[in-house]
């Protein structure tokens, strides 16, 4: 097929998405209130953490903020792999898959998708946020808290991707969201790295999802950082990377 064909491919599969949300509004309702539940609850209960000596910030929402959307960008990007497991068991996957586009504009257009829908939950949790008086970032950090999630998105929608074709089985919905619960929560989701111990401590340190939160939290807590930026940059790209060829790799054996 020719690349303006793939392209086609892409936007077709990217627009089928977005209408599920148009026709189910209700489907996108969890990925919303959970991380808004999140960041109200914990803030109320432990927003006194901010006291402690060492904490970067006084406002615990400021800095529990781009933790939520990163859970709301995760969460909606983990559905993908849920739709797609519920297009296995329907059938309609396997006439996907034996179509002319290539794997690779299969892949892209649901992982695309993904970080297109993952601006409903980041942009309700950031009217939220800044109604309760979250600092705001300035332009650069806006754009940073913004571009990030999405990206991440794509990452836990190419995670789901990977275990619908293993699985083959809508069942394996926990999986796809547990794994991308985990990964935000074992950083220095709820507290600054300094102020970690134990195990926690050390899980953080090497959590590659770390380095994305800390660059996207710039703004909300302290100043913009170039340093900073790339690491989150880096470290999201070699998530992308790693969790792409996955994907791909299960969509390239579908059919074996």
């Amino acid at each position: 097929m020719t690349a303006a064909a793939e392209l086609r491919t892409v936007w077709a599969l990217m627009r089928r998405a977005l209408n599920e949300i148009v026709r189910v509004p209700g489907a996108a309702i969890p990925g919303v209130l959970a991380p808004a539940i999140f960041l109200l609850g914990l803030t109320s209960v432990f927003g006194n953490l901010t006291l402690l000596p060492g904490f970067t910030t006084t406002s615990f929402m400021s800095f529990l903020l781009p933790v939520s959307l990163m859970q709301g960008a995760g969460f909606t990007g983990a559905a993908t792999g849920v739709n797609l497991a519920r297009d296995i068991e329907l059938g309609w996957f396997d006439r996907l898959a034996v179509a002319p586009p290539a794997r690779s504009a299969l892949l892209a257009g649901l992982v695309l998708s993904a970080s297109m829908r993952a601006l409903i939950p980041m942009t309700f949790l950031l009217i939220v946020g800044f109604s309760f008086g979250v600092h705001f970032p300035g332009i650069d950090g806006l754009l940073l808290a913004i571009l990030l999630p999405a990206g991440f998105a794509a990452v836990a929608a190419s995670w789901g991707i990977t275990l619908a074709l293993r699985f083959r089985t809508q069942s394996a919905a926990p999986l796809m969201q547990a794994g991308i619960f985990m990964a935000v929560l074992f950083t220095a989701s709820y507290a600054p790295l300094a102020l970690l111990t134990g195990w926690l401590h050390t899980v953080a340190t090497y959590n590659p999802v770390r380095f994305i939160i800390d660059a996207a939290r710039q703004g909300f807590v302290g100043h913009f950082e170039w340093s900073t930026t790339v690491q989150g940059v880096l470290a999201l790209a070699g998530l992308m990377v790693v969790m792409v060829a996955l994907a791909l790799r299960g969509l390239r054996h579908a059919n074996d």
